[in-house]
């Protein structure tokens, strides 16, 4: 079935539905990994846009339940160069074609996403209309122009839980009432966390547990005074997807638990802290989204190949330099990739060293929470 994408500034690309009749219409963006093509469609932090693959075969090892990284598919269209149907894989319970169909999600190939590539790196992410009726092109390319777009709005409300929840043995488990304090806790591991959930990943989760964590998940508009009842020995912020500006009331939540425990953030968890810092963000030209970007570690003067997921960025010069010290820079652009506090226990990184797809250069940033929260403790 013939499809269309239609890009605000009036490109147009031809290709071909694999999965049947849609239309999506959000920011187009590219990701860069070579695999882990089903970790990419089910990161939340994709909420609102449609993602192409760099990489040319996609399909080819299918998909599996261990891989998702939330309860659902996440992206609003899903655009590759070729797909490939006859998947094989020995952890494969099924095909892309019918994962997306399951959650209703267009897939289109056959689109020249090299050139499509280059475009968006040459000018920066642009709106787009993706859709299987391309009888009146220009109408598509007006949709795409008239679309509000990602900045100021809240899409983090899109993909968080609505409860607190326990999360165990690698998967989402029962509901948990915040109220109870201490008692909501199993006890028995290492560190009680709590997690906020801006569209957390089931990865980090994962190694919040390796470092012998029990992990409460509180959604993303939950309070200090929820933090305060459980008691907690250090605070997540996860990652999510959009811009960190219009999200206040976390924002004012984070910035009230800033001093009170030690804190960890992660991609928005780490734009969300800049904001409650005094600091501003923006929006990047065009994001990072990959498995191969580099990024020095200025404490240790190693660079590590990191995955990243994320299109808006904190402006360090807009941080007090006598209480925030930058701790990461990225090799391609040398914007900001991580920060620490200079008295206060409180770090984070932007990039996505949970590896879910990508390298394992950056597990030590789990490891360090471990030992913040040990050290605080005493």
């Amino acid at each position: 079935m013939k499809a269309l994408l239609a890009l605000q500034d009036g490109s147009l690309f031809e290709g071909r539905s694999f999965t049947g009749e849609g239309e999506a219409v959000a920011e187009v963006c590219f990701n860069t990994s070579m695999t882990g093509y089903q970790e990419v469609l089910t990161d939340p932090s994709y909420r609102l846009q449609m993602v192409a693959m760099t990489y040319p075969l996609i399909g080819i090892y299918g998909v599996n339940e261990e891989d998702m990284q939330s309860d659902k598919v996440q992206v609003e269209a899903f655009i590759v160069k070729e797909y490939q149907p006859d998947y094989s894989n020995w952890r494969a319970q099924g095909s892309l074609k019918d994962f997306l169909k399951k959650y209703d999600v267009l897939g289109v190939e056959g689109i020249d996403t090299r050139r499509l590539t280059r475009l968006l790196r040459m000018h920066g992410a642009m709106k787009g209309v993706l859709s299987t009726d391309v009888a009146d092109p220009q109408a598509l390319v007006n949709k795409a122009r008239d679309w509000a777009g990602l900045v100021g709005v809240d899409a983090v409300a899109q993909v968080c839980c609505q409860e607190a929840y326990r999360f165990e043995a690698g998967w989402p488990g029962p509901p948990v009432d915040p109220g109870l304090g201490r008692r909501a806790w199993q006890g028995g591991r290492r560190f009680r966390v709590v997690a906020f959930d801006y569209g957390i990943k089931y990865a980090i989760l994962r190694c919040l547990e390796r470092i012998g964590a029990e992990v409460i998940v509180l959604p993303a508009g939950a309070g200090v005074e929820a933090v305060d009842s459980l008691r907690p020995d250090g605070v997540f912020l996860s990652n999510g997807p959009g811009d960190p500006e219009p999200l206040e009331h976390c924002i004012q939540t984070v910035r009230g638990l800033i001093g009170r425990y030690p804190i960890f953030g992660i991609c928005l968890g780490q734009q969300l802290l800049g904001l409650a810092l005094g600091g501003r963000t923006y929006k990047l030209k065009f994001g990072h989204r990959g498995a191969n970007q580099p990024v020095k570690n200025l404490l240790s003067g190693r660079v590590e190949i990191t995955a990243q997921n994320h299109g808006f960025c904190v402006d360090l010069k807009t941080l007090d330099p006598d209480e925030i010290e930058a701790t990461h820079l990225n090799l391609n652009d040398n914007t900001l990739e991580g920060f620490r506090h200079k008295r206060l226990p409180l770090y984070c990184v932007q990039y996505h060293p949970e590896n879910s797809p990508g390298p394992h250069d950056a597990f030590y940033l789990f490891d360090q929470f471990a030992a913040m929260m040990d050290r605080e403790r005493k």
